[in-house]
């Protein structure tokens, strides 16, 4: 990814505030950086991350938010939550959760749409509605998948015999699986980090672990995770990305970078669901969320019944 310089940096950022359309009652209020979050009441602020120029013509553009308020956020897809032109919608979360969250998900606009702007509305409550457009734009938002300076990349991550995936837009599982309310389901990832490292740098004398963690990413109840036997939780505690990106408590460790991730999925209504898997490699000191580099999604369906 090409690092943009503070300069390049603060016309983006001031380009973004002309787009996003700030709730009125925010903006009525005074500019103050340093105040702590907003038990609620807050809008849900859509990003446009970057956009990857892929091999076929077609365009990658990735899309996280930010939520500043201290609790939780859900708007569920449809008019308060959609993507346009509509037959690029789904991929959306539903719920927010509090802080700052980077490439959540990837929307991949066909060769064929190449000059078309792609539009992410959502609105928070009665609050007004945000919107972030999605297009092959300024250099200043253009992403890359090379190696960063101590050779991190993009992990892989994939679903028992299904294609590996990598990047925001990542991978979703070819089916779709069934349970019934309140009983535990397995959801398993299969990862592998391909980055190559100086071994001669006493950072890299060993592999670095990698990060799985899951998220309820869409659905209409509660989604509950507790660790499987045989991939623990880590408990030590979360560290989040410079004190922005929170990590959540359903978090694995993958050491030296590859290998299986499970976890004990519950579900408490029944419904239409999606979870999402995120794999980093942010252990190492070229690799942050921030930065865009290096983390890969995936996404699994689960309909659950009475």
């Amino acid at each position: 990814m090409r690092r943009v310089r503070p300069v390049a940096a603060s016309i983006a950022l001031a380009l973004l505030a002309n787009i996003v359309v700030l709730a009125t009652a925010e903006a009525q209020q005074p500019a103050r950086p340093l105040r702590p979050p907003s038990p609620g009441g807050l809008p849900v602020i859509p990003f446009m991350e970057g956009w990857y120029a892929n091999e076929d013509g077609s365009v990658t553009v990735s899309f996280g938010y930010h939520n500043r308020n201290t609790e939780d956020v859900v708007v569920p897809m449809g008019e308060n939550n959609r993507i346009e032109p509509g037959h690029l919608d789904g991929m959306q979360p539903e719920v927010y959760f509090t802080g700052r969250h980077p490439g959540v998900f990837g929307v991949t606009i066909p060769a064929s749409m190449q000059d078309e702007t792609i539009w992410w509305h959502i609105r928070t409550g009665n609050l007004e509605e945000l919107k972030v457009p999605g297009e092959r734009g300024s250099n200043a938002y253009e992403l890359d998948r090379n190696p960063r300076p101590q050779g991190s990349v993009q992990p892989l991550i994939w679903f028992e015999n299904g294609i590996k995936g990598s990047g925001p837009e990542g991978v979703v599982a070819d089916d779709t699986k069934t349970v019934a309310v309140g009983t535990p389901l397995t959801l398993l990832v299969e990862t592998e980090d391909p980055s190559v490292r100086d071994p001669s740098n006493p950072l890299f004398a060993k592999p670095l672990d990698t990060r799985v963690i899951w998220y309820k990413h869409q659905g209409p109840g509660e989604v509950s995770f507790a660790e499987h036997a045989s991939t623990p939780f880590i408990t030590t505690p979360a560290r989040s990305t410079r004190g922005m990106i929170p990590a959540a408590p359903s978090r694995v460790a993958i050491p030296a970078g590859k290998g299986p991730a499970r976890v004990m999925a519950t579900f408490s209504e029944p419904g239409e669901y999606m979870i999402r898997a995120r794999l980093d490699n942010w252990n190492s000191s070229d690799s942050d969320g921030l930065d865009q580099c290096c983390w890969s999604n995936a996404y699994q369906r689960v309909r659950v019944t009475r």
